[in-house]
C-alpha cells in the first residue's frame, strides 16, 4: 500500500468534498405544470359544497327490496297519496322507496298513521347532519 504525502491527502480531501456538495445541490426553482381543467374541475367542487345543505326533512321508508317491486311500490303509493312526494333510492343491496319531505317529526308521525294503514312495515327515517 503506497503512502501519500499530507499535502495530497488535503487535495484528495477538498477536491470531493467540493465534488459531493456540487453532487448533492438542489435546485431551489420548482415549476409546477398543471392542468387547467384542474382548477375548472376545484372551482365547481367548491361551488356544489357551498350549495348543499344538510338535509333536515322527515322520511318514511315504506319499502326495502328489488327494484321491480320498488317502482311497483312507488307508481302504487303516487296514485294513493297525491300530495307526499316520493322517491327511489339505492342503498346497496336493496332499492328503498321514500316518501315525504315532512319539516317537523310531528307532521311527519301524522303521515306515518295513514301511510301504515297501506303500507304494514313503515318507518320514520330521521334527518342526516
Amino acid at each position: 500500500m503506497r503512502i501519500l504525502p499530507l499535502k495530497m491527502k488535503h487535495i484528495y480531501t477538498i477536491s470531493l468534498s467540493i465534488l459531493t456538495c456540487s453532487i448533492y445541490a438542489q435546485n431551489q426553482n420548482t415549476t409546477l405544470k398543471q392542468d387547467p381543467k384542474f382548477e375548472q374541475l376545484l372551482n365547481e367542487k367548491r361551488r356544489i359544497n357551498a350549495t348543499n345543505i344538510v338535509n333536515d326533512s322527515y322520511r318514511v321508508q315504506i319499502y326495502s327490496g328489488k327494484s321491480d317491486e320498488a317502482k311497483k311500490t312507488l307508481n302504487d303509493f303516487k296514485t294513493e297519496f297525491k300530495d307526499i312526494d316520493a322517491t327511489i333510492i339505492f342503498n346497496t343491496p336493496n332499492y328503498k322507496v321514500l316518501v315525504g319531505n315532512f319539516e317537523s317529526r310531528i307532521e311527519a308521525e301524522r303521515n306515518l298513521i295513514d301511510i301504515k294503514k297501506r303500507y304494514g312495515n313503515v318507518f320514520l327515517i330521521k334527518p342526516e347532519k
